[in-house]
């Protein structure tokens, strides 16, 4: 498993390297997913391979990158212009598993839902998911000082919902576009929740 996941890193390092910044903060994603794995006793292989390919296509632009995903086949059930920003984990899902047979099934789970979500994530999917947000190197604010605050204290389910919601209310902040299927996961998550 460690020479498989060095080949990643050296293959990130490649793809990545004509943005620095996207090349660092998909390291810093890595590194944050083992701390979140060995905090919530996920598999730290599993996390450290996803954290370091879940923006392997970011090195796209965006038109690029919906004409990758209509090449795919790539269905989201809206235009995919409408959800370019959400299309580059689920590229890396589809693709990667080709150049990357001996990892396992479950790292491209979370590579596909770290953008997404999902109304059963899995604990990897979580760690993955909430590592994006809140990696060292992302800019400090209120809700992001939080969310890090409560690793440890609160559940990984707790820690998830927090980062997800946070993500939602962002979106509808900002007047985008808000993915029809983050309403549904949002809902199946709330009842869940209210069941639980």
């Amino acid at each position: 498993m460690r020479d498989l996941i060095e080949r990643m890193e050296a293959d990130v390092r490649v793809q990545l390297a004509p943005k620095p910044r996207r090349l660092a903060h998909s390291l810093s994603v890595a590194d944050e997913s083992v701390r979140l794995a060995r905090v919530y006793g996920v598999d730290e292989d599993c996390a450290r391979m996803a954290g370091l390919v879940h923006d392997w296509y970011k090195v796209l632009d965006g038109p690029a990158t919906v004409a990758l995903a209509r090449e795919r086949g790539i269905d989201m059930g809206v235009d995919l212009d409408l959800v370019e920003p959400l299309l580059h984990g689920i590229l890396a899902a589809h693709d990667l598993p080709a150049r990357y047979p001996d990892a396992p099934a479950c790292v491209w789970q979370a590579v596909e839902r770290h953008t997404t979500a999902h109304a059963h994530m899995s604990p990897l999917d979580m760690v993955v998911f909430v590592a994006d947000g809140i990696e060292p190197g992302r800019k400090s604010y209120p809700a992001l000082e939080n969310l890090r605050a409560m690793v440890g204290s609160a559940p990984l389910d707790d820690l998830f919902w927090v980062s997800f919601t946070s993500g939602v209310q962002y979106v509808i902040a900002t007047e985008r576009y808000l993915y029809p299927g983050t309403i549904d996961i949002y809902n199946a998550l709330a009842l869940e929740r209210a069941n639980s």
